[in-house]
């Protein structure tokens, strides 16, 4: 039987990191897109749009597989548009017998599970966006149909724009000349790098025989216990072992929020900068035996080439 996946949010970081892994694997995968001409990347576009209910059931068709990576582009509208799009993906699993994947996030959680989340931790979010990912989760929980949640920090990588790493630390497609901290003075941050998140998806994927019907599991990633070293991995990836991070100007974000979608956004998810944040990763161990791990100083040089950072990238 052919191996067939359908990838909602395709052209974002997560979802194409996971399509292009899926098709190298051997997967034959459709991406649903409101403009497909000319995509490419070994992947089957086809026309639709993931707030169309139609149009996600008759993209899953024959589909063992739906990646759910889709968010409103520039964070706009998620308030009405998230949950409707989930509900598109679970009529879709319903009807094609698929199993859901989504990426998980540590939105979901309060300060009463910090430092150290355990992968059973309760979910009492303390945000709006935090309440959605929570109800995204309890729905597919409660949908009866095979889940999949792989949780990890804050991502980075060649192709996530749309990051922390790219929207609070460097400039993208300039040289590196200064970096910012948002995180509070020796407070440590979890990442990672998304070919690895991608690698233990596709991992957990094949072992699909093996999972409960709704699994969850979370990433250790890569963990920054004093919040210097990934801008210190920065400066040697450009070069600059010198360069010291500065503080990232959260005025800024406070007085542009309620004009800037992604600036209200970011100012919402400071308070997981002001304390140590950090997923265990006990069961995923379990599972896979070892984790996908690229060491940071690769990872980072990959992502600066990427975003177009370093000389001749």
């Amino acid at each position: 039987m052919d191996k067939v996946a359908l990838v909602l949010g395709a052209t974002g970081g997560i979802g194409g990191e996971v399509a292009r892994l899926l098709a190298a694997r051997g997967w034959r995968v459709k991406a649903l897109h409101r403009s497909p001409a000319g995509k490419g990347e070994g992947l089957e576009w086809l026309a639709g749009d993931a707030t169309n209910r139609d149009d996600v059931v008759s993209a899953a068709q024959g589909a063992q597989l739906i990646v759910h990576a889709v968010n409103p582009p520039g964070y706009r509208d998620w308030g009405t548009l998230v949950l409707p799009m989930l509900d598109n993906t679970i009529a879709a699993a319903r009807a094609s017998g698929a199993r859901i994947l989504l990426p998980g996030t540590v939105y979901n959680y309060g300060p009463e599970v910090f430092p150290l989340i355990a992968e059973d931790a309760p979910q009492r979010p303390l945000t709006r966006k935090g309440a959605i990912r929570a109800e995204m989760e309890r729905r597919l929980k409660d949908s009866g149909l095979p889940v999949l949640i792989v949780r990890a920090g804050d991502f980075f990588g060649p192709k996530a724009g749309n990051s922390w790493f790219a929207q609070g630390l460097i400039k993208p497609g300039k040289p590196v000349t200064a970096i910012s901290n948002p995180g509070a003075p020796g407070v440590g941050h979890q990442w990672t790098y998304l070919p690895d998140l991608a690698e233990t998806m596709v991992q957990l994927v094949e072992r699909s025989a093996l999972l409960p019907l709704v699994a969850s599991y979370a990433m250790q990633g890569h963990w920054d216990a004093d919040g210097t070293q990934m801008a210190a991995a920065i400066a040697r990836a450009a070069g600059k072992p010198e360069l010291r991070a500065g503080a990232f100007p959260w005025w800024l974000a406070t007085l542009a929020a309620p004009f800037v979608t992604v600036f209200r956004e970011l100012r919402e998810m400071r308070y997981l900068w002001r304390q140590p944040v950090r997923l265990s990763n006990t069961q995923l161990l379990a599972v896979l035996g070892a984790e996908p791990h690229t060491p940071l100083d690769e990872a980072v040089r990959d992502t600066l080439k990427g975003l177009g950072c370093l000389p001749g990238a």
